[in-house]
């Protein structure tokens, strides 16, 4: 058991905490395994994959099954792609030293952190948390892995909302064998499972003194968990699946309108059963003998009903997710230039709040990374802030443009460099490469001077030298004169003798 209750007046319902490895593991076990459901549930719907036929009566399914089950109108991907492409790290600012700033990036490029942190931030996003691992491998560089909620689960110590007490990560291999890692005060204890629980094969010291796990949480709250972007949305998301498959199915229907004919005498067989009169078909005629038969046909199903409530429900599901209405590509020319930047704002504003939750979280692995392959402490970088890409979309022109107008503020040109969206990788190379450019060109100028520019040059520079001299001379002058004015009469006549 991972808790035991407490028998105290008073705390009946009461569990005490886990005090021993092998508690824990079962306790955060059964922690991760009672949101499981939840993670499996929204990653389905954003892959696409949830649930079919979820309104559909049974005739519906025997009839239909067969056509409609892989059917889907899915627009869960779309609210999180359209918020995940626009979110990208340049780089880290560690302290004022630049050199503390290369520390930083290395490690985020020897992680492939560049694109491990998209699938973070996808993962967040999707679940409403995905968790970052900072450890040391065999060199004692910093090794920084990204493990799934699916996977992780985090206890925090009683009272806070960011020291974390214990963290286990869970995982089963491709022979179905389940392991678990738990970092709980200065040791690391590794195990599997066994019948009635997890057993613990191995303990190594933890040098850091505290679990290594960052969380990435989307939107973390002050009470409860943090929120899936997917939670508002999927209702709307199974109304929409719920109105088109009833759309498909009228369709089926009115795809053969339906004829009937009057008058007509109906012939039974021998049990009694009416006998078809027509064998209806695209390639047959309709008649009968008895001139009081009439024919005639029911009028089509009116599809337009089904689209008009489709349309309302998107533009619902557009205004919750604050994404803009022409991105669901619902006919009319897509907006462009002012009127897209305004459409977009909301997204953009969004976009922003994500960065703002997730730099916290990539500041701390950054800072927890530089401790474990510096060995420094965590305090000398609480200034560290991340390097977010500009999520707001323009124009080149509109972008150059603007930042033409801050370099006639005096803005400086490495401010400038990275508002243009060039990383620090590349703004490191730009001194050497205008260093290089300078050079090259005196050396291309000395090499190609004609013997007249030579000459002239050599004629500016001594005239140069000759102004200098005449100069000094005249200096030189100034200070022997005598005073003038009739306040210096003595003086000048005593210079005179």
């Amino acid at each position: 058991m991972a808790t035991a209750a407490l028998d105290t007046p008073g705390n009946e319902g009461v569990m005490s905490p886990p005090s021993t490895p092998q508690m824990w593991m079962d306790y955060l076990a059964s922690k991760l395994a009672s949101r499981s459901g939840n993670y499996k549930r929204f990653g389905e719907y954003y892959d696409g994959k949830h649930q079919k036929m979820l309104f559909a009566q049974s005739k519906y399914r025997t009839e239909f099954a067969h056509i409609f089950e892989r059917w889907n109108d899915n627009f869960c991907g779309l609210i999180i792609d359209s918020v995940n492409e626009r979110m990208f790290i340049d780089g880290f600012r560690l302290s004022e030293e630049p050199t503390e700033d290369t520390i930083a990036r290395e490690i985020w490029q020897r992680n492939r952190l560049d694109s491990e942190s998209n699938a973070a931030h996808l993962d967040a996003m999707i679940q409403g948390a995905a968790y970052a691992v900072v450890w040391a491998d065999d060199e004692g560089k910093a090794v920084i892995s990204i493990e799934s909620a699916e996977h992780m689960v985090v206890q925090y110590k009683p009272g806070s909302r960011h020291e974390i007490e214990a963290a286990s990560k869970y995982y089963v291999d491709d022979w179905g064998r389940q392991f678990c890692t738990l970092w709980w005060g200065d040791k690391v204890y590794t195990g599997d499972w066994k019948i009635g629980g997890y057993s613990i094969d191995r303990t190594e010291p933890n040098p850091l003194g505290r679990p290594p796990v960052v969380p990435i949480q989307n939107r973390a709250r002050l009470v409860g968990e943090p929120m899936s972007d997917l939670a508002t949305v999927i209702p709307i998301q199974d109304a929409i699946n719920k109105t088109v498959a009833d759309s498909l199915v009228a369709s089926e229907y009115a795809a053969w309108p339906q004829r009937y004919v009057t008058g007509l005498e109906i012939q039974e067989d021998e049990n009694g059963n009416p006998i078809e009169p027509f064998k209806v078909a695209v390639d047959k005629l309709l008649q009968a003998e008895d001139p009081a038969a009439s024919f005639g046909q029911f009028a089509a199903a009116d599809l337009s009903n089904y689209v008009d409530l489709v349309d309302m429900l998107v533009q619902h599901m557009a205004s919750i997710s604050r994404i803009p209405f022409h991105y669901m590509l619902k006919g009319g020319q897509p907006p462009s230039g002012d009127a897209i930047t305004s459409a977009e704002a909301g997204l953009v504003s969004k976009t922003k709040e994500r960065m703002l939750h997730f730099g916290e979280a990539w500041e701390e692995v950054i800072r927890l990374a530089v401790e474990v392959e510096k060995g420094g402490k965590q305090e000398e970088y609480a200034a560290a802030e991340v390097i977010w890409r500009d999520p707001e979309n323009r124009t080149e022109a509109q972008h150059i443009d603007s930042l033409l107008k801050l370099q006639q503020l005096n803005v400086p040109k490495q401010q400038l460099w990275q508002d243009a969206g060039y990383t620090p990788s590349q703004i490191a190379r730009f001194d050497q490469l205008l260093e290089e450019e300078a050079r090259t060109e005196m050396e291309r100028a000395d090499k190609y001077q004609t013997q007249e520019q030579k000459q002239q040059m050599a004629i500016a520079q001594q005239g140069a030298d000759d102004k200098s001299a005449m100069s000094e001379a005249k200096l030189k002058k100034e200070a022997q004169k005598p005073p003038q004015g009739n306040s210096g009469n003595a003086n000048r006549s005593r210079f005179e003798k």
